[in-house]
């Protein structure tokens, strides 16, 4: 009995040689299904990662590049981090009771999470044309600070600016997220960034009751019925409606890569890298991944494929793209990241792609900058918050010079864009400097990945005083 059952698996298991196709019909059939494959609907890459959850063959080479030091953008840098300490600054005294002036000494823990590298004591006396050292009224040789009437006007500039759309940025920021929500922690290190008022968690699901909502230490997006059609495109999308609404057969036929094609990032390489052969054809080949919304569902992607790197890429841009000044920190994406489905190693992603990023390790911390914002020096889009800002540098600049009567000196009219332009010696941006002659190779400064030690913990969490 156990013998004939043996024979019985046996013939099933390896039938005769006479019941199989011969050789060439099994090869002719073989070549009919490769065929049908590929010419599947879910053949792409993108729609077999949607559809199935397979793991997505890593075809593109990517090359390693040197990282490069970019002086116009490290500059830019410094600047407006001198102009985040001094907006924040003043926001934290307006906020104070007006009748007595401000101690130093309980600004002096305000330094880190400022982002500043000399004393807050310092940077105070530093700017009398903000803030103006008066005597204590019980303790004379206590050094202590007041707003100046050019604070005051500022201040009512900065909150006329941020009224105008800061409930859409943060609108689009939620909408990047898996849960449409983020906790108050995360959002107010980006507070200066986005242009967020001091009291959004309060102001925000007052003005507008049936889109946000605060609970539990956290703001929600309940809905998008009240916002715009275009909430949810992406920058990238909006810059090209046009020409893909147009585009014609030949326009489509160019490679992604090429400036007409439509939906491709902007690439500003550093000198030299981008006449490299093997940077054009890695570029060419990630232009020519399918572009995913950033605000699109991309739970059905593999994570350690390249469409979704280019997902990330995507998100990374569209996030710096909502800042007024088109960079942020790192330890504030690091925040964001589990929110944003961006991998643990999101550094990686800035340093592969300089074309599209440049990381500085500028004010004791790490900053992203969006090389596409910025054009001689200047932002290409100006919002009108980021000018009010500019005139905030200006009286800053025009107290470093003339000390004790820099007040005597300002001119705080709407129109007097060219003040700023004497004082803070536009002459260093002519030419095409910010990404070409500015860049120099530096090969002793490391970029640490977010697995190594943190440089830049700044507990940005407590920048709001």
């Amino acid at each position: 009995m156990n013998e004939a059952l043996r024979l019985l698996r046996q013939t099933a298991a390896d039938p005769p040689a006479s019941s199989r196709p011969p050789p060439h019909f099994i090869k002719h059939f073989s070549r009919a299904a490769a065929a049908a494959r590929l010419r599947s609907p879910t053949s792409s890459p993108a729609a077999a990662a949607r559809t199935a959850g397979a793991p997505l063959p890593s075809a593109m080479q990517k090359v390693r590049l040197k990282w490069v030091k970019n002086r116009g953008l490290d500059h830019l840098i410094e600047r407006t981090t001198s102009i985040r300490a001094s907006c924040l600054l003043l926001d934290h005294l307006a906020r104070l009771p007006a009748a007595a002036p401000v101690p130093a000494r309980s600004l002096a823990g305000l330094q880190k999470p400022l982002g500043l590298t000399v004393p807050v004591l310092r940077f105070l006396r530093r700017h009398p044309t903000l803030f103006a050292e008066v005597p204590h009224p019980r303790f004379p040789s206590l050094p202590s600070f007041s707003l100046t009437s050019a604070s005051h006007t500022l201040l009512a500039r900065l909150a006329d600016a941020s009224s105008r759309d800061a409930h859409l940025r943060l609108a689009r920021l939620l909408l990047l997220t898996r849960s449409r929500s983020l906790p108050l922690a995360s959002v107010l290190p980006l507070r200066f960034d986005l242009g967020l008022p001091y009291n959004f968690a309060a102001a925000f699901p007052s003005s507008h009751p049936g889109i946000f909502a605060v609970a539990n230490n956290r703001i929600s997006l309940l809905s998008a019925s009240g916002l715009p059609d275009d909430i949810a495109v992406s920058a990238l999308q909006r810059r090209n409606a046009a020409a893909i609404d147009a585009a014609t057969y030949r326009a489509l036929s160019r490679p992604p890569s090429s400036s007409s094609a439509p939906l491709a990032f902007p690439m500003r390489f550093p000198r030299g890298y981008g006449s490299m052969k093997k940077v054009k054809a890695w570029m060419d080949e990630f232009h020519r991944l399918p572009y995913i919304s950033p605000y699109d569902d991309a739970s059905g992607i593999d994570p350690d494929s390249d469409i979704y790197e280019k997902r990330n890429i995507g998100l990374l841009h569209e996030l710096l793209g909502l800042t007024v000044h088109k960079m942020v920190r790192r330890n504030a994406i690091r925040l964001l990241r589990e929110e944003l489905g961006l991998p643990h190693k999101f550094t990686r992603l800035f340093t592969r792609y300089p074309g599209v990023f440049y990381l500085s390790l500028k004010c004791k911390t790490t900053t992203v900058v969006l090389r596409e914002g910025y054009e001689r020096g200047k932002l290409v889009e100006q919002h009108p918050l980021a000018a009010v800002r500019d005139k905030v540098h200006y009286v800053m600049r025009t107290g470093v010079l003339y000390r004790g009567k820099g007040l005597s000196k300002l001119v705080l009219d709407e129109d007097d864009a060219d003040e700023e332009g004497a004082l803070d010696g536009e002459e260093e941006f002519q030419g095409e400097g910010m990404d070409e002659d500015a860049d120099v190779e530096c090969f002793g400064m490391e970029i640490m990945d977010d697995d190594g030690p943190a440089d830049d913990e700044d507990d940005e969490g407590n920048s709001d005083g």
